[in-house]
């Protein structure tokens, strides 16, 4: 399916109710058990204020670990729904086997897989990330720079007025 096509789709769908990861790829060992700690209380505060639907894009470290705390949430909660929005269809071809095998163990439990292009190209995952924050009112990340995908996806999240919570902030 064309962004564009995605865009009319994804935004039928309430914003108001939505929200979009974005994190580093690596999250050292010793600090994951608490980002997950983390991430549980947030999406347990977000799905009380009326959340339902969380975006994810399926990269390895944050995006994993937050896709994976959605699918623990919805066990519990039935009615909410994780969407994959993958940058594109062969996102997890050069990664390793266990990598691979959390990953698509991630994508069968999801309510919904969508990619923004059919390969990787250049600016694959910035659409991502973009097509993820347009379709958000929060944006939940862990971001401990000030350059790179994660920071700009969060600038770009906080320019259209989401709500931000950096789990990153709280280990400072």
């Amino acid at each position: 399916m064309r962004p564009d096509l995605l865009y009319r789709v994804v935004k039928m769908a309430e914003k108001e109710k939505t929200c979009c990861f974005s994190g580093h790829r690596i999250i050292p060992v010793g600090k994951r058990a608490r980002v997950t700690e983390e991430l549980e209380k947030i999406i347990s505060e977000l799905y009380s204020c009326g959340i339902d639907t969380f975006l994810c894009g399926g990269a390895m470290g944050f995006d994993m670990l937050a896709a994976e705390s959605v699918l623990a949430f919805k066990a519990k909660m039935r009615d909410i729904r994780l969407v994959m929005a993958l940058p594109c269809m062969n996102q997890a071809e050069k990664w390793g086997v266990e990598q691979k095998r959390n990953y698509n163990r991630i994508l069968r439990g999801a309510d919904e897989v969508i990619y923004i292009s059919e390969e990787y190209t250049k600016g694959c995952m910035h659409a991502r990330n973009r097509f993820m924050a347009d379709c958000s009112s929060v944006c939940v990340c862990y971001c401990q720079s000030e350059s790179g995908g994660t920071a700009y996806t969060v600038d770009y999240a906080r320019r259209l007025g989401l709500k931000i919570y950096n789990v990153a902030e709280t280990f400072e």
